[in-house]
């Protein structure tokens, strides 16, 4: 898998539902916008949040903005943005101030956190919105596994020595954010029931289109499959199968609404 050269819309779709509840749940705080803007969509994917945000915003040009080829051509057969652009999220710039700037489950891939966002912030209209949301699940096993067992396994391609969870807690985002204007931070713990997988265990299934990328994309065929596998054994005891075949999968994620 070494080299995989983009995104896989079909496998990251497996679970649109799920992936989708946050965003809505953030949609819902971002509250009155300025009468003129663009609605930008940063790290917009495959466009699952297009359709919402044209709905909560009508008359505004909707904005997408990605760095994956396949998830934009996913995301124009959605017909739900005005224009797409193709570009790293980490320096992208508009070329108007946005009325509103939404990033769903993007931002965690960057790191920086403390010049990003005010960054960010900045591009945004007097008045304008930054609405962002980022898993925040490192310390579970899901997160914490793939870790330890690639240090082990592969320590010439993978040293975790010094390594700090790319995603701050709830408190240190305020702290970063007040002096920049209102916010609101929050946090919530989405307990996942995931239905039984055709092959692998839920949890696996669930995250090899997202958190197992980086490792996967490091290692031979054979060393990913022998890794996969321990991974998998360890999950079905951190995750346990219900009686239905499905498994619970607590997932937190950290929310903030900014204001300008």
């Amino acid at each position: 898998m070494t080299g995989s050269p983009d995104w896989n819309p079909e496998a990251y779709a497996r679970f649109a539902d799920l992936r989708l509840r946050p965003a809505l749940d953030l949609l819902q705080r971002v509250g009155v916008l300025p009468p003129s803007g663009d609605i930008v969509d940063l790290g917009c994917g495959s466009g699952s949040v297009g359709h919402a945000l044209g709905h909560r915003f009508p008359g505004r040009q909707i904005l997408g903005v990605d760095a994956s080829p396949a998830m934009l051509a996913q995301a124009e057969r959605t017909g739900a943005y005005g224009k797409l652009v193709a570009g790293d999220i980490a320096a992208w710039k508009p070329a108007r101030a946005p009325a509103l700037v939404f990033s769903n489950a993007a931002l965690q891939w960057l790191g920086d956190h403390e010049a990003l966002m005010p960054r960010l912030a900045g591009l945004v209209a007097p008045g304008g919105v930054l609405a962002v949301q980022m898993p925040r699940q490192y310390g579970a096993p899901s997160h914490r596994f793939l870790r330890e067992f690639a240090a082990e396994m592969f320590p010439d391609r993978f040293d975790f020595a010094g390594w700090k969870a790319p995603v701050a807690t709830p408190v240190e985002y305020l702290r970063l954010l007040s002096p920049l204007g209102e916010v609101d931070v929050w946090e919530t713990d989405y307990v996942q029931r995931l239905v039984p997988a055709e092959a692998g265990h839920p949890v696996r299934r669930f995250m090899e289109s997202t958190a197992v990328r980086p490792f996967a994309e490091k290692l031979s065929d054979a060393e990913c499959a022998a890794f996969l596998a321990r991974y998998e054994a360890a999950l079905a005891s951190a995750y346990p199968v219900e009686v239905d075949g499905s498994v619970l999968f607590p997932f937190r994620r950290v929310f903030f609404v900014l204001r300008r």
